[in-house]
């Protein structure tokens, strides 16, 4: 399911992108050769296993659907590319051409592609907030605390403390965005309630280091207790006929359950195993016993107490939306530049947690074995976000590195000589095939390491 949601989300992107470029071509009379969906070579081979799954030519244009189901292009004439065509660099520039248009021109044309990604996410997430709204939790909104895992740990949080603002007073946007304010910014201090007292605790120093070690995302790690009041049943639950809305767990072979975060670990310990559940219905105890499956889940999720939480829900019109997509995607955007100084910050090391396709589809996959088209749309969009910054880096053969010729270029006020081109683009070819193995590998090597030696 997450490699079908993966490969039509980064279809429609990669589609979308290509049309970026198509159209500022095209809208300065520049001739586009090739538009494809996926590639018709061996990516990054242009001259290897060349052929096409469909192919229909259309004015001055081939269309077609290539085989290598990944990624796309458009051949744009006079322009050294994916292609790598060098025949046609050799011969004098026509007025129809990418080299005879105006700097200007150029720019826009390199840069269709990444505007065409912004825009996308932007639609997308005003959509996502005229249907569905956001719901907004302030960061001290947790009646019951917050529970922690091994990273809130780590940072100084304690099991039960109400967050409440970071460097002696400043509020976090949110409760949501706490991790990720955690992650991404220079947070040296946080104020909480804990157990009734205002303390305050230093973040370590190596924080992040350690959270990028541990392969944390810059979403988690905290969230706020509830009680274990039953709501709702998951597939397959294995105990949907023996409880109703509204039981509260009180306890589970004979472990105390104050919160519902108590639940999963001892839950967890009982595969294949029975478990002796405790719960109140009303007023009146009762109890079962029940198998606990292999995925070691009971399969129910708790009652979202607005009290208890205090979140509150924000609609928007449908002109409204689009400002606070707009928002939206600029926050996205913000927040994965910040990701990107944590790759190169030779402190935190982020470059160890680099992912490719399997990443990608793990994001698709979070939303389970059904398709969320929720979560398939929220997930796209972030793709969305990624792709434009990262066709953004001044790297050769991507969008990045063609801005950063033309940049120079337009310096020397004459355009680069054609052999030159040429090793530019195969100096990027080297990186770009160099990236693809080392974050597809991250992703291997992840995965194994998952499977064998979680222990």
């Amino acid at each position: 399911m997450a490699g079908l949601q993966l490969l039509l989300g980064l279809s429609l992107l990669v589609a979308l992108h290509e049309l970026g470029h198509f159209l500022a071509a095209r809208a300065f009379k520049t001739r586009v050769e090739k538009f494809y969906l996926f590639f018709d070579f061996l990516f990054p081979l242009p001259t290897v296993l060349n052929f096409a799954l469909f192919k229909k030519k259309i004015g001055d244009t081939e269309y077609g659907i290539g085989w290598f189901p990944l990624g796309g292009y458009v051949k744009i004439a006079g322009m050294m590319d994916e292609s790598m065509d060098e025949e046609q660099m050799k011969l004098p520039p026509k007025p129809d051409e990418y080299r005879s248009k105006k700097n200007w021109q150029k720019l826009i044309i390199m840069l269709g592609g990444i505007i065409m990604n912004v825009i996308v996410a932007w639609v997308i997430y005003s959509q996502l907030l005229f249907w569905g709204g956001e719901a907004h939790i302030p960061a001290d909104g947790t009646k019951y605390g917050i529970h922690c895992d091994t990273l809130a740990r780590i940072a100084g949080f304690q099991e039960g403390d109400i967050v409440l603002s970071h460097d002696g007073g400043k509020k976090f946007e949110s409760f949501t965005n706490i991790p990720r304010e955690m992650l991404l910014d220079e947070i040296k201090t946080v104020e909480v309630r804990r157990n009734g007292q205002d303390v305050s605790f230093e973040v370590p120093a190596d924080f992040k280091a350690r959270a990028v070690a541990m392969g944390a995302k810059v979403r988690g790690f905290i969230e706020p207790r509830m009680l274990c009041i039953v709501d709702t049943f998951s597939s397959g639950s294995v105990v949907s006929d023996k409880f109703k809305k509204g039981d509260r767990v009180i306890s589970i072979n004979d472990h105390p359950i104050n919160y519902f975060q108590d639940a999963p670990p001892i839950v967890s310990e009982l595969k294949n195993k029975d478990a002796h559940v405790v719960y109140l219905r009303g007023a009146d105890s009762m109890d079962f016993t029940v198998r606990v499956p292999e995925t070691g889940l009971l399969g129910f999720s708790p009652e979202r107490d607005s009290t208890a939480i205090g979140y509150t829900e924000i609609h928007y019109s449908f002109i409204q939306s689009f400002g606070a997509g707009a928002k939206r995607a600029y926050k996205e955007i913000r927040d994965y530049f910040k990701q990107l100084k944590l790759i190169f910050s030779p402190t935190v090391k982020g470059y160890k947690q680099l992912g490719g396709i399997g990443s990608m589809a793990s994001m698709y996959g979070a939303g389970g074995p059904v398709w969320d088209w929720y979560k398939f749309w929220s997930t796209t969009a972030f793709i969305s976000v990624v792709l434009a910054i990262m066709n953004l880096l001044p790297i050769p053969m991507l969008d990045g590195g063609y801005v950063i010729i033309l940049l120079i270029e337009m310096a020397l006020g004459r355009p680069l000589n054609e052999k030159v081109l040429e090793n530019i683009q195969r100096v990027g070819f080297i990186l770009i095939v160099f990236l693809m193995l080392y974050a597809n590998g991250n992703d291997i090597y992840r995965h194994v390491a998952e499977k064998y030696f979680q222990h």
